[in-house]
């Protein structure tokens, strides 16, 4: 993390930052001295993240602005209620992992309701605040556990049986096919977006504790805690592709960023371009007209590159 260079004067959102992966992300984005939006779903635990990191960061630029990926109403308010002029980066950190079956407020599956449709309206919703700014990037958090995904079109939205697991690879799937098609369609509309999706590798976060995981029981907290301190990686080491994608210069857009150790689970921040959904693009664009109506929101890019005469 000593490599980051400066970020002065850079806006940065970073969701699901008041703990985990997206709370160091948001830290030392603020520690080179960005000024950072902490996308929060409790007022409380947010408000806590902010008053830490002003005491690890003296003189940080860090607000707390409220965010819920599981309700489009929140969604929409947070995007609506924008009052700075651009955003440089948005860093779509939040989502939950292997939970019990639930739905969200609109309806949807969990998983697949916030880690990948809250994202995609996200993005949407705050892309002419994105296209403001000089050099604007998304940064997406998949997972290395995509790579294990058999991505079924017909079941995105549990409309057959439920598998925690099986619900959230192919949620983080939807990360990588998200960040690659949006690439595409920047590309093909000549804008200076570059959109990048990262995998942190096995962290130690309260991702399989918090949430609606909590509800799972003792024997099932004290087993998986136990797991997650012997085979999981600190939390920072997790953040490094993360920072990597949203701070290294000329980084080109399209780019998958994971470690390079064996199975992708730790390591340090490399590019990885042989990832079969990389190159998927025709379910990718699948995947987004699906989104488009799901969540009612369209992007205003070309899907196609303009005609040449």
């Amino acid at each position: 993390m000593d490599s980051i260079p400066d970020q002065s004067g850079r806006l940065a959102v970073v969701t699901g930052a008041n703990s985990g992966i997206g709370y160091v992300t948001a830290r030392e984005l603020a520690r080179r001295g960005a000024h950072v939006v902490l996308a929060c779903r409790s007022h409380e635990r947010g408000r806590a993240a902010v008053e830490r990191l002003r005491t690890e960061v003296p003189g940080a630029h860090a607000e707390l602005r409220p965010l819920d990926l599981a309700d489009s109403k929140s969604i929409r308010g947070f995007a609506e209620s924008w009052s700075h002029d651009r955003l440089d980066l948005l860093v779509n950190n939040a989502g939950v992992a292997m939970v019990p079956f639930s739905r969200t407020v609109d309806g949807f599956e969990s998983q697949f309701g916030i880690n990948h449709l809250g994202t995609f309206a996200l993005t949407g919703l705050l892309m002419p605040h994105l296209l403001a700014a000089a050099h604007p990037r998304v940064v997406t958090v998949s997972s290395e556990g995509q790579r294990f995904a058999r991505f079924d079109m017909t079941n995105l939205n549990a409309e057959r049986r439920y598998r925690a697991a099986f619900a959230y690879v192919q949620s983080k799937r939807a990360n990588l096919y998200f960040a690659m098609e949006l690439q595409r369609r920047a590309d093909s509309a000549g804008l200076r977006l570059r959109s990048m999706a990262v995998a942190p590798g096995l962290t130690r976060s309260n991702v399989l504790t918090g949430g609606a995981n909590g509800a799972r029981g003792r024997v099932y907290g004290i087993l998986t805690r136990l797991l997650l301190r012997i085979a999981f990686s600190p939390t920072a080491d997790g953040a490094r592709t993360s920072l990597y994608a949203s701070t290294t210069p000329g980084l080109p857009g399209g780019s998958y960023v994971a470690p390079d150790g064996l199975f992708q689970l730790r390591g340090e921040p490399v590019l990885r371009g042989r990832e079969r959904a990389i190159q998927d693009s025709a379910t990718a664009r699948q995947l987004w007209v699906l989104s488009e109506r799901l969540t009612g929101v369209r992007y205003c890019l070309p899907a196609e590159p303009p005609s040449r005469r």
